[in-house]
């Protein structure tokens, strides 16, 4: 089980920070103050309605966005002093993107799919076939290397996704609304594999609006009006029986 080293220094710290918007003369603050740590090992949950700043959040988290106004420590380095490039490369190394449309390559099968973000990186083509292979094994999809998006269920392209935002070990795993286009049973297995991921020791950013999803995580942050209004512990629900996800290295039916 994944253990919270609650005396190292923070994964992520953000200290001040306020996103703001101008509307024709009227300015937004999408985030306003926002003060959060989340250790290395950590199952979070970013929950709160439309137009709470939660996504807004997400954004910043993931090196999507630039602050308005205050700092953000990723893994020790200030995230504002970076320029374009910089930023790219660590959303490259250090952020593994799960979202809710899936954002997979129609015409690629699941191998290749997943060994994009290692293009990236330069990583010579046997390698990259090498640990895209490893992570599709590591989400139960060994056998379907060779199909694509359109030859897969939901839930199987979600797999898919969840292993290309795994195949570089990222530091933070960031998933937007990971079940929205998801029937309930495939969702209640995809929150399983977050379980699992999570007791194998990755650090889960889950955003979402729904409270039954957020409670999958082991802390949830309720975030209303570009502000934190909650921050709570909670003993996470964790892998329903009917809806085992695989451990790594391990196959399971799709």
């Amino acid at each position: 089980m994944s253990v919270v080293d609650k005396d190292a220094p923070p994964l992520l710290e953000l200290i001040g920070i306020c996103k703001r918007y101008l509307m024709g003369e009227v300015e937004v603050r999408a985030l306003d103050d926002v003060h959060l740590r989340i250790a290395r090992n950590e199952y979070v949950s970013f929950i709160g309605p439309s137009g709470s700043g939660k996504t807004t959040l997400m954004n910043i988290v993931g090196c999507l966005d630039r602050p308005s106004a205050g700092t953000y420590l990723l893994n020790g380095h200030n995230v504002e002093d970076m320029d374009d490039n910089q930023l790219a490369g660590i959303r490259n190394r250090e952020i593994g993107f799960v979202f809710q449309n899936f954002n997979l390559l129609g015409r690629a099968d699941a191998l290749h799919n997943v060994m994009q973000p290692l293009v990236y990186r330069g990583v010579p083509l046997a390698e990259r076939r090498r640990l895209a292979a490893a992570a599709l094994e590591r989400v139960g999809l060994g056998d379907r290397m060779d199909h694509r998006p359109n030859q897969l269920s939901g839930g199987q392209r979600q797999r898919v996704a969840i292993a290309r935002a795994l195949v570089g070990d990222p530091s933070i795993l960031l998933a937007d609304e990971p079940t929205g286009n998801l029937d309930t049973a495939t969702a209640r297995e995809i929150m399983a594999m977050f379980a699992a991921l999570h007791a194998a020791g990755n650090t889960i950013i889950l955003v979402t609006h729904d409270p039954e999803v957020a409670a999958h995580a082991r802390r949830t942050v309720t975030i209303r009006d570009g502000r934190i209004i909650g921050d709570n512990l909670h003993a996470a629900s964790g892998p329903r029986a009917d809806a085992p996800a695989p451990d790594a290295g391990t196959s399971a039916a799709p």
